[in-house]
């Protein structure tokens, strides 16, 4: 597998690289792995080279977030869930690489900081964003898949860091009181709408994946209730239903952007994504520890 993995890097490094944003940045805590594992000075090049540009050129919001900037979108003054996994834990990461200590006090103030503007305080679900334009939380809508990136990122996080003390206490209580929330919203199938609280948006595989694997994972480390468990395994059961014979995830919502609208998330069309079935790999891999 560790070949396979290296080859795909390797192939896309060839083809060149492509402009540095939040989902571009995604792969790159993978690579962090692989380099840890192999040792390759060119990953470890690329480590250093998009861990300084978060750090230091990256766009920020007011008060210093993170930017949700994209492929053709700055998104001036946003920040969304998303950022989290796929950039702040590859700046985490790069962090214990590099021994930056820096670099992992910033991925701890980001997280801090979307907790501030995207946690809702009376449910502990998350919105999909917050703008400094305005003020104002979008939709207002607890988008799934946006509140899995927080699930699964959390647990993520806090292995990687080995963060302790305020931070700890701080980061659990949230992935506690989203839990809470998740099991008061879950469909007797095991999964979600993509509209947490909606019942008339559509039951969604990726988002389920995404529960699953940060509910066990965060039990696992003894940061969530062992009550949790069951609830996790009944999601990843719910996933593995959706997997067709040729390999794909069925269920999934395409790409999702921001928006003022609930009927927009709604709508959004159904088709099988990459997201979608490496959220279900780990949620399935994690489930195996439960088994």
């Amino acid at each position: 597998m560790l070949r396979l993995i290296c080859d795909w890097f390797d192939k896309n490094i060839e083809k060149g690289i492509p402009e540095k944003n939040v989902n571009t940045a995604a792969p790159m805590l993978t690579l962090a792995f692989v380099y840890e594992k192999t040792g390759n000075e060119k990953y470890l090049s690329m480590i250093k080279e998009w861990s300084e540009w978060i750090m230091n050129e990256m766009p920020r919001t007011g008060h210093g977030g993170l930017q949700h900037i994209v492929s053709g979108m700055r998104n001036d003054g946003q920040l969304w869930d998303d950022t989290l996994f796929m950039t702040v834990l590859f700046l985490a990461k790069a962090g214990i690489i590099l021994d930056k200590r820096e670099y992992i006090d910033e991925a701890e103030y980001q997280f801090l900081i979307h907790i501030k503007y995207l946690a809702d305080k009376k449910s502990g679900l998350w919105y999909h964003g917050w703008s400094f334009d305005g003020n104002h939380n979008f939709a207002k809508v607890f988008w799934a898949r946006g509140n899995c990136w927080i699930t699964a990122g959390i647990p993520e996080f806090l292995e990687i860091t080995g963060a302790g003390g305020a931070v700890w206490r701080y980061l659990t209580d949230t992935l506690s009181a989203q839990a809470e929330a998740l099991l008061k919203f879950q469909d007797k199938g095991g999964m979600w709408h993509t509209l947490i609280d909606d019942k008339a948006s559509y039951l969604e595989a990726s988002a389920t994946a995404g529960f699953a694997f940060g509910i066990l994972k965060a039990v696992r480390l003894g940061l969530l209730n062992k009550k949790f468990a069951e609830a996790g395994i009944s999601a990843a059961k719910a996933v593995a239903a959706c997997i067709a014979e040729d390999g794909s995830v069925r269920e999934v919502s395409y790409g999702t952007g921001m928006s003022f609208s609930a009927d927009d998330y709604r709508k959004i069309p159904i088709v099988p994504m990459a997201y979608g079935n490496a959220l279900a790999i780990l949620a399935l891999n994690e489930t195996v520890n439960f088994l």
